[in-house]
């Protein structure tokens, strides 16, 4: 793995809505797998808004591996790549470790094929800025590009979610488009490596205390003579979110209960005559 300090400048902004003081010094994260013809753009268009930028390559072939060792080489962005792919949740879990080796507190996550609006970045962290603590997640507004059979499935998805999480906490568990708080994202442990990946985090993020806001955005879904590349497996990811869902189910059933009641259990006594 190699890492790219570049040029890259620090935005470090102190103070949250609540009054007190918290770091904030977000960076974007950027995975990719074999996506030459869009991450550069991408990058460009991310930096008019926020001059940090981090691009973990998941291991892609030699004409990904040098469209990302060009922007390293730039100094457009601070570069990792993993030895082998691993999946999308494997490459965001590594950008959120180097994220934090280089003092960043937030990761302001998008994908490298271009399908994020953007310009939507401002009010992301805007709103990253005034609730540190949460969880800002996109809420996508999808155009007649969308696939049916993908809508489908994240409407069954939201099904799940909303048993797991609770009704109306996550809008869209799977939209790639978000800012994590470091600190909790990384103290979750273990979490799926693939495009289950998305999914759990948020989830377990929830169950860990963390609030969640959700930001529309557009989303349009780019074509592969645009450069547009689909890593989902149609049949092993469906599989592995599937068996996600059941262990999320089992555990918000059998396993939640208990870890709330010893919580409760824990808290102390308010004093006599509060």
């Amino acid at each position: 793995m190699s890492g790219g300090t570049g040029r890259c400048s620090a935005v470090e902004v102190t103070g949250d809505a609540s009054g007190g003081t918290a770091a904030f010094r977000p960076c974007a994260l950027i995975p990719t797998y074999d996506n030459p013809r869009t991450v550069r753009d991408v990058v460009l268009r991310v930096k008019a808004h926020l001059p940090d930028v981090v691009v973990i390559d998941d291991g892609s072939g030699p004409e990904g591996r040098a469209a990302v060792e060009a922007i390293g080489a730039e100094g457009l962005a601070h570069v990792r790549r993993r030895p082998q792919n691993g999946g999308k949740g494997a490459a965001v879990k590594t950008g959120f470790q180097f994220a934090r080796e280089l003092g960043y507190t937030h990761a302001l996550q998008v994908d490298a094929d271009g399908q994020h609006d953007l310009g939507d970045i401002p009010q992301f962290l805007a709103t990253a800025r005034a609730r540190p603590d949460a969880l800002i997640l996109g809420a996508p507004v999808y155009d007649a590009s969308a696939p049916k059979g993908r809508l489908i499935a994240r409407k069954i998805t939201l099904f799940w979610t909303d048993f797991e999480a609770g009704r109306g906490v996550i809008t869209d568990p799977m939209c790639g488009f978000r800012v994590y708080p470091l600190a909790p994202a990384l103290a979750l442990g273990r979490t799926g490596d693939r495009m289950d990946f998305d999914i759990e985090v948020a989830v377990r993020l929830v169950w860990a205390g963390v609030p969640v806001i959700n930001l529309p955005t557009k989303v349009r879904y780019i074509g592969r003579d645009e450069g547009g590349v689909s890593h989902f497996r149609v049949f092993g990811d469906n599989v592995k979110i599937s068996w996600l869902h059941t262990r999320l189910s089992f555990q918000r059933v059998m396993v939640r209960p208990w870890i709330n009641l010893y919580r409760r259990l824990r808290r102390p006594a308010l004093p006599a005559g509060r």
